[in-house]
C-alpha cells in the first residue's frame, strides 16, 4: 500500500544524513538572510535584490572561486523564486540528461505553472553541443538557468548563452565574513557545533579566517576537524589546534584558464609598479602552481623591455641570462634567477619610450602611410646605382662632427622616441636633443637628389 506521507522513520533517517554531513554542508544557509557575503549585488538595492523583489530573476551565471556560496545562492534563488531546484554537473552530465530535464521543466510549466530553476555546476565544461540544447529554453524563459563556474565566463562559455544571461562576479569572503561564519557555527545546535562546548580563542579565529583565503567550506572544515579531533570537553580552540587543523590548500590554477592569465597580468603589473614584494609573491603563486618556467622567463624578458627599455640598459641582459640559466639549471633551482630578475626589474627605474615609440611607428606604417626610403639612403652597392642617383649626397656620419652628420633619415618631421627623465634615458634625453638639433639641419637643406 502507498504511504500516504513521511513517517517517523523517513524523520529519523533525514537526521541521520544531516548528521553525517560534513559541517560545512550542515552550515549552508536556509534563508538569504542568512547569507554571508557579495553585498555587491545582494545587499540592499542592488540588482540581484531588486530582480528577486520584483519576481524578474532570469537566467544568470555565478563567476568566481569555490567556497563563496554559488551553489548555495542558487538553491536560495529557487526558493525566494518558488521555483523547482533541479541541479546538474556539467562534467557527469550528457546531452540525454539534460534534454530530459528540460522536458520535465515544459511540463512543469505547462502542467502547473510551476518555474524551474536549472542550476549548472561547472557549466563551462559544457562542450558546444550542451550548451546549444539549452540554449532555446534560456531565451523561451523554460528554465531560469544558473551557472556556475570559476572560469571567466567571457571566455569559457558560448557567447551567446552568455549574452541572454546577466553575470556576477563573486569574491572571495572578507576575513570578517569568515569570522561570522566561524560564530555561527559554533553557536548554532541544531546544524552546528553548538552542543560540543568549544571556546575559539580570538586569535585562533582569527588566524582560520585568514588562512581561509575566502573560502568559507575551508574554515569550516578546518574548525571541524579541530574540535571533532580533540576528546576534551570544554575545549578551548586555540592557534596551536587550528594551525594543526589547517591542511595545505591546493592551489586552483588553470594553466590554460583565466587564472593564468590574471598571475601573469599581476605579476607584470607588479614589476612596472615597482613593487618587488608583490612581484615576488605572483611569481611564487605561479611557480607553486605549476606554471611553464619558461613561459614565466618570456614574460620577465619581454618586460624588461616594454617596462623598462633605456631606462636601465642593464635589465634586458640580466633577464635573457635569467632565461638562459632557467634553461640551463631547470626546476627547482631556476626559481633563483626568476627572483633576482623579477626584483631587479621592479627596482629599476621605469621607461615605456621604446614601446609606445615602435607602436606609434607600426601604426603609421599599417595606416597606409608608407613613406619611400630617401634616394641618398638607398643601396648603391650594385651596378646602375650611381645612374639611379642612388647614394648620392650621402654623409658618411662617423667623418662627421660628434658623429652626427645634418642629415635627413625620414623624409618627414617625425618623433617617436621620447625619452622619459629617469635613469639612463635621462641622459638619453640631454643627448638626443642636441642629435635631433643636427638632424633637422639636414630636413631643411634636402640633397638635390631627393
Amino acid at each position: 500500500m502507498a504511504r500516504s506521507g513521511p513517517s517517523l522513520f523517513d524523520a529519523g533517517e533525514a537526521q541521520n544524513r544531516r548528521h553525517a554531513q560534513p559541517l560545512a554542508a550542515r552550515m549552508r544557509p536556509r534563508t538569504l538572510a542568512e547569507f554571508v557575503g557579495q553585498k555587491q549585488f545582494l545587499g540592499e538595492g542592488k540588482l540581484l535584490n531588486r530582480l528577486l523583489k520584483a519576481d524578474r530573476l532570469g537566467s544568470v551565471i555565478f563567476y568566481g572561486p569555490p567556497g563563496t556560496g554559488k551553489t548555495t545562492l542558487a538553491r536560495l534563488l529557487a526558493a525566494e523564486s518558488k521555483a523547482a531546484f533541479i541541479q546538474l554537473n556539467a562534467v557527469t552530465s550528457g546531452v540525454k540528461e539534460l534534454r530530459e530535464v528540460l522536458e520535465g521543466a515544459r511540463d512543469r510549466l505547462s502542467a502547473d505553472r510551476k518555474k524551474t530553476l536549472l542550476f549548472v555546476d561547472e557549466i563551462h565544461r559544457f562542450n558546444r553541443s550542451q550548451q546549444d540544447v539549452l540554449l532555446p529554453d534560456v531565451e523561451e524563459g523554460i528554465v531560469i538557468l544558473v551557472g556556475a563556474t570559476t572560469q571567466n565566463p567571457f571566455f569559457a562559455i558560448n557567447s551567446a548563452l552568455v549574452s541572454r544571461s546577466r553575470v556576477f562576479q563573486f569574491q572571495s569572503l572578507s576575513n570578517d565574513d569568515i569570522k561570522q561564519v566561524l560564530r555561527s557555527a559554533l553557536a548554532d545546535k541544531e546544524r552546528g557545533l553548538g552542543n560540543e562546548n568549544v571556546r575559539l580563542e580570538e586569535d585562533a579565529l582569527e588566524f582560520l579566517a585568514e588562512v581561509s583565503d575566502g573560502d568559507a567550506r575551508r574554515a569550516l572544515s578546518a574548525l571541524e576537524i579541530g574540535v571533532l579531533s580533540s576528546n576534551e570537553r570544554p575545549l578551548v580552540f586555540t592557534r596551536a589546534l587550528a594551525e594543526e587543523s589547517v591542511q595545505r590548500k591546493a592551489i586552483a590554477y588553470d594553466r590554460q584558464g583565466d587564472a593564468h592569465y590574471d598571475a601573469a597580468s599581476a605579476l607584470i603589473k607588479s614589476i612596472r609598479g615597482s613593487d618587488p614584494d608583490a612581484a615576488l609573491y605572483w611569481l611564487a603563486q605561479m611557480l607553486e602552481a605549476g606554471e611553464d618556467v619558461r613561459f614565466l622567463a618570456r614574460r620577465i624578458v619581454i618586460a624588461a623591455s616594454e617596462d623598462i627599455g633605456n631606462a636601465d640598459p642593464h635589465a634586458l641582459p640580466l633577464a635573457v641570462a635569467a632565461m638562459q640559466a632557467t634553461e640551463f639549471v631547470g626546476l627547482p633551482e631556476c626559481q633563483l634567477p626568476l627572483a633576482q630578475a623579477v626584483t631587479y626589474l621592479a627596482c629599476a627605474p621605469k621607461s615605456n619610450a621604446a614601446t609606445i615609440g615602435i607602436g606609434e611607428a607600426r601604426a603609421d606604417v599599417s595606416s597606409g602611410r608608407l613613406l619611400p626610403v630617401p634616394v641618398h639612403l638607398k643601396d648603391s652597392h650594385y651596378p646602375g646605382a650611381k645612374r639611379l642617383g642612388h647614394g648620392e649626397s650621402y654623409q658618411y656620419s662617423h667623418d662627421a662632427p660628434e658623429g652626427v652628420a645634418a642629415q635627413d633619415y625620414l623624409g618627414i618631421e617625425r618623433e617617436y622616441y621620447r625619452p622619459v627623465p629617469r635613469g639612463f634615458e635621462n641622459e638619453l634625453a640631454a643627448r638626443l636633443k642636441t642629435i635631433r638639433a643636427r638632424l633637422r639641419e639636414g630636413k631643411q637643406r634636402k640633397p638635390a637628389s631627393d
